[in-house]
């Protein structure tokens, strides 16, 4: 069972969303709040597996909140689920730890399918928010650091996939590959850009050109 928490301050999109998810047999709806105070104290206490998380919240925002989660309890993916598409919100987001970034347009990105990509360890990143810190990181002047270990042709190939938001399995399918062998070509393009997720990944590869 993939157990969730929502926190959002709109009582109809926590419905909404719960409405949407209940009759998922992997998924289980443990607790929602309105804020980020109610939201840490169930966190604390019920440790979900992921958190549908609004960035707008009132008192401490969202991004704090994600950075205070991910930071005490890193095995708990945060899923931003807004309607806000701004690429420095985007990537602040991300920079806090957030495994994920929804748009509140359901039917244009699979929302369940994405709980269980993140679920698994993967990023779900929704195209319209990947288009947004694509243009920030593009802006964003580059830091004199060490290059990253080079990439063969074929990890370019999957880390450009990952790029588009596809999974492993999905990955696998598009190149004849097992589902295991993508996986062993992730960690080890992990291991050599120096990150520790998909994410990061992605964002080195921006700044380094690959995309």
């Amino acid at each position: 069972m993939i157990r969730l928490l929502i926190v959002d301050d709109h009582e109809m999109v926590r419905e909404g969303l719960k409405a949407m998810l209940v009759s998922e047999p992997d998924f289980e709806i443990v607790g929602e709040a309105s804020n980020a105070e109610q939201a840490m104290t169930l966190v604390e206490r019920l440790h979900p597996d992921i958190i549908l998380l609004d960035v707008r919240l009132p008192g401490v925002s969202g991004v704090a909140l994600c950075r205070q989660v991910c930071e005490r309890y890193p095995e708990i993916g945060v899923i931003i689920v807004t309607t806000y598409t701004d690429e420095n919100l985007v990537a602040e987001c991300l920079q806090a730890g957030a495994r994920g970034y929804i748009v509140k347009d359901i039917e244009r990105f699979d929302l369940k399918r994405s709980i269980r990509a993140v679920a698994r360890g993967e990023a779900a990143i929704d195209p319209k928010a990947a288009v947004a810190v694509l243009a920030h990181l593009r802006r964003t002047p580059v830091r004199q650091e060490p290059a990253p270990e080079p990439l063969s042709a074929q990890q370019l190939v999957i880390l450009r996939l990952i790029a588009q938001g596809l999974s492993s399995r999905e990955i696998a399918a598009k190149l004849y590959l097992s589902e295991n062998t993508v996986k062993s070509y992730v960690q080890e393009i992990l291991h050599r850009l120096g990150v520790k997720n998909r994410t990061e990944a992605v964002m080195v590869a921006v700044k380094q050109g690959w995309l």
